[in-house]
This record gives structure tokens, C-alpha cells and sequence, in this order.
């Protein structure tokens, strides 16, 4: 076991514990991973804790075939450890891998943590999903255009306005505020959620896929940093 926690595989990649955890990955994914190499459980369940697995380890199990690491199942394992941290466990490992992309302090990273725990698979993936949250980028109009929503940089601008208005005159910016305000406007202006959640969420990011919607990423950013965004967003059509 120390061999294989030293050293996973010579056949692709030479990837170490050390370069793993490193990476990102949890150590008791990593555990896991290695106790699936040349082993099976009874069953289909492959996620167990250390605790489990000295209970389900069973010799019969053992493969006579040499074990092949395979990143893609290592990732999936370390995704699940991941999903089920609590918030304040996800928080701790995430928060390093989030300041490197994250300078600013007058951001909600609790709000950052929900939206980014299940779509993390290895921490270090984090930071080019905040590329934004620091200074947006200068958004291309096709950012705009969804066939889905019927939306473009054209109907972006109406979204946007109507969005602003109701935005400037909200005090309480947490997620359940925001979401309820902008579903009444949807409602009130008689179209799909995305017609504008869509451009609201380009405005504020300036890039195609981002962790979380529109109301997430508003309410993270705050109040003047999303008006701020908008206005420029709109100044830019």
C-alpha cells in the first residue's frame, strides 16, 4: 500500500500522492481509488470511507490482473468525496484554490462555495471558473444569442434595463431575494426565465460557462459591483 501511495501508476503519467493532493485531490479519494486497484467490492458501491473499506476488504475480491490507474475514475471518486463534504469542510480545502483567482474580499464566498461544490471534481479546477470575479472581460455580443431563449445582443438591452431597474431598487441582495424579484419581472414582462436571466448573467460575467446562474453570481458579487456591470454591459450595446 505505501508503494502504491507513493507512486499510482508507471503506465500513465507517474502520478504521485503527493502530486494528487497537490492537485487537489482528497486523501481519502485517494484511498479509496487505491483500494479499487486490482480489488472489487461485492456489489456495485465503489464509494466507501476508510472505516468501510477495512470491513468490505475481502480477499476473494482480489483481481489477477495487473491494475491500470485510470484518472477518469480517480476523478469521479474525488467529485463524490467532494459532494459530500459540509459546507464548512468544502470551504476549508476550497479557499486556497479560490484566492488564486479571488484578490477581492467584498464577495460572498459562502455563496461562491454552494454554487462550486457540485461542480468541483479536483480543487484546482476552481480557480479558472472565477477567471471573472476579480474584472470581468469584455463580453462578446454572441454571448447574448441563445435559440433556446430567443435571445441576442438585440433583446439583451430591454432585458438588461428592465433587470437594472428592478436590481437598483433592491436592498436585500441575498439569493432568495434576488431570484423572487427577477421571477416577478419575468412574470410581469410575460417571457422565459432565461430571456433574462441569460444576458444577466453575460453582463455580470462576460464569459460563456460559469459555476451558477445569473441570481448566484449576482448575489455573490453584491450590489454595486452588479449594477456597476450591468450599466457597463448596457454602455457596451
Amino acid at each position: 500500500m505505501k508503494d502504491e501511495h507513493q507512486k499510482l501508476s508507471k503506465r500513465n503519467g507517474d502520478a504521485s500522492y503527493q502530486d494528487l493532493v497537490a492537485k487537489g485531490y482528497l486523501t481519502g479519494a485517494i484511498l479509496n481509488y487505491i483500494a479499487l486497484l486490482g480489488w472489487s467490492p461485492k456489489g456495485e458501491r465503489e464509494i466507501f470511507t476508510v472505516e468501510e473499506l477495512t470491513h468490505e476488504f475481502d480477499l476473494s475480491g482480489i483481481s489477477k490482473s495487473p491494475a491500470i490507474f485510470d484518472p477518469e475514475k480517480l476523478k469521479y471518486i474525488n467529485a463524490e468525496y467532494i459532494r459530500a463534504l459540509s459546507h464548512d469542510e468544502f470551504r476549508q480545502h476550497a479557499m486556497p484554490f479560490i484566492r488564486k483567482a479571488v484578490r477581492r474580499d467584498d464577495v460572498d464566498f459562502d455563496i461562491l462555495c454552494d454554487v462550486l461544490q457540485p461542480r468541483t471534481e479536483f480543487f484546482s479546477d476552481i480557480p479558472d471558473k472565477l477567471s471573472f470575479i476579480d474584472e470581468r472581460p469584455d463580453i462578446d455580443p454572441e454571448l447574448y444569442s441563445s435559440k433556446k431563449f430567443k435571445t441576442n445582443a438585440e433583446t439583451a438591452r430591454p432585458a438588461l434595463e428592465a433587470s437594472l431597474k428592478v436590481l437598483e431598487g433592491l436592498d436585500d441582495y441575498s439569493v432568495e431575494s434576488i431570484h423572487s424579484s427577477l421571477l416577478a419581472l419575468v412574470e410581469s414582462m410575460g417571457v422565459k426565465n432565461g430571456w433574462i436571466l441569460g444576458p444577466l448573467r453575460v453582463a455580470v460575467s462576460g464569459v460563456q460557462v460559469t459555476p451558477g446562474g445569473a441570481v448566484e453570481l449576482i448575489a455573490a458579487l453584491g450590489k454595486e459591483e452588479t449594477l456597476s456591470r450591468i450599466r457597463s454591459a448596457l454602455a457596451a450595446l
